[in-house]
């Protein structure tokens, strides 16, 4: 019995770490969905500079304003790949919280088949116990009214 509450607590602590590395997986998608977020808000913006740039062809503009411009396209390109890696890394990161959750949830089903097959082996050991002690208690029955019989006869 011991054994069984011990196999009973390994599944608690399964479950629990379970429930953990599930919260781990979801707080690593949101931060790589905010991570995804920043980018796009990166890329919008420098389409929408790109584009108010672009509305006025006919425009002259100082050449030191057209270098300005693109160094700051520049750095916003530059942004949005750093922005790219970090969405990257979350990206593992997301990977590897997965596979720990996956792993997690495994090891949790075979502790609970584990558990299920022990209550079955137990319950098929306490059904002989009883058949064993019902057969006894028939036979000894049966010996007691081969006694009483032959004593009546007497």
């Amino acid at each position: 019995m011991s054994n069984l509450n011990a196999l009973m607590v390994a599944v608690e602590v399964a479950s629990r770490k379970r429930d953990e590395a599930r919260k781990v997986l979801q707080d690593t998608q949101a931060a790589q969905q905010a991570a995804r977020d920043q980018l796009d808000q990166l890329e919008g913006y420098a389409r929408e500079t790109e584009a108010r740039w672009g509305t006025k062809a006919d425009t002259v503009r100082q050449p030191e304003v057209m270098y300005h411009h693109y160094q700051f396209m520049n750095r916003l390109g530059h942004a949005a790949s750093l922005q790219g890696n970090v969405v990257g890394e979350h990206a593992n990161r997301v990977d590897g919280a997965r596979q720990a959750l996956l792993d997690a949830e495994l090891r949790l089903a075979s502790l609970r088949k584990v558990l299920e097959k022990r209550r079955q082996e137990l319950t098929l050991q306490q059904m002989r116990r009883d058949q064993k002690q019902t057969d006894e208690r028939a036979a000894l029955q049966y010996r007691n009214a081969l006694q009483g019989a032959a004593s009546q006869e007497y």
